[in-house]
């Protein structure tokens, strides 16, 4: 068991968060008929762009800022009573755009859930600002505009998701520039449905300090290399991958290739009741599937902390706690 041990999380969507009983509510509150992505208390989906839309009609339940704050308090507080002292939930602004709230409110209501879990718990939360790569480019800087305003003290950075096998990362720069001179820290979706080429083409094109998944870069010898010379934080989710076929199972997953390779790596869930998994069980696949030692885990925690976007003081906080 590793209940006993702290945890942090830098990479999980916030609306792929939501549990399917969640999900239900907010189904009954608006009288929406979800019957066709949730069945049996579970979400229903097949492959990686089914699964996108499944996660799209979820998101399009939660509908006013008090709906965004419930998400977020309810996941930290999940998170906090399984040990973790550290969150970055993946947000965006243009799905407040979408549901006709705006990107402030929307931004608003999850710092809201934020702050009320930190009240509750401890827990310590931070935004990631994500563009959505089926979006296009135009979309993509407008968001960073938007991002680079900091429209709340807990954005602190900024990433690329979406469907990964369409554009390619040099398109969006520029949107990668501006929030980076805006002082948020980089991170970006590669190597997940795409291949090593494309964690190559993240670190030429946009150098992040962080890359969100990142572990097909494994069919590339230099190219892991390379991330482990440049310190480069992957925030890898074993059982997101093994969910969505990147790797047939766990005996095949690079996780720990990467780290005997010197690469730093870290423990996330992603979306994990679409995987039917969470951050406690990331941890449970890190000590009994790959076998790693508890002094091992605790070293990708210190990792994420290391890695995670906060400032120096909150930085020294959580280190005290871990």
């Amino acid at each position: 068991m590793t209940a006993h041990l702290k945890k942090a999380e830098l990479h999980c969507h916030i609306e792929g968060a939501a549990s399917p009983k969640l999900a239900l509510d907010m189904a009954r509150k608006y009288n929406v008929d979800v019957s066709d992505i949730i069945r049996d208390g579970a979400y229903v989906w097949t492959e990686f762009s089914d699964f996108l839309i499944c996660y799209d009609k979820v998101a399009e339940l939660f509908r006013t800022e008090e709906d965004y704050a419930l998400l977020a308090e309810t996941y930290l507080t999940e998170l906090a009573e399984a040990g973790t002292i550290y969150s970055e939930i993946i947000v965006s602004p243009d799905h407040g755009n979408t549901i006709g709230i705006g990107a402030d409110a929307y931004i608003s209501g999850l710092a809201a859930g934020i702050e009320a879990a930190k009240a509750k718990t401890g827990i310590e939360g931070r935004m990631i600002i994500t563009i959505i790569r089926h979006l296009g480019t135009e979309r993509a800087e407008k968001t960073a505009l938007y991002a680079a305003k900091r429209a709340h003290p807990l954005v602190t950075g900024f990433n690329l998701a979406g469907e990964e096998r369409m554009h390619r990362v040099a398109d969006f720069a520029r949107a990668f520039d501006i929030a980076r001179d805006s002082g948020l820290g980089i991170t970006i979706h590669a190597g997940e449905m795409a291949g090593a080429f494309s964690v190559r083409d993240a670190l030429d094109h946009v150098r992040p300090s962080r890359i969100s998944h990142g572990v097909r870069a494994i069919e590339d010898a230099g190219l892991v290399a390379r991330i482990a010379d440049e310190g480069v934080v992957l925030e890898t989710c074993p059982g997101s991958n093994v969910s969505l076929k990147v790797f047939p199972d766990f005996a095949s997953h690079p996780l720990r290739k990467l780290r005997d390779a010197g690469c730093r790596v870290t423990l996330n869930s992603d979306d994990p009741p679409f995987f039917h998994t969470s951050l406690e069980q990331e941890y449970e696949i890190a000590s009994h599937v790959f076998g790693f030692s508890d002094g091992e885990i605790n070293a990708m925690t210190l990792t994420a902390i290391e890695g995670a976007f906060v400032d120096e003081a909150t930085r020294a906080k959580l280190l005290a706690k871990f």
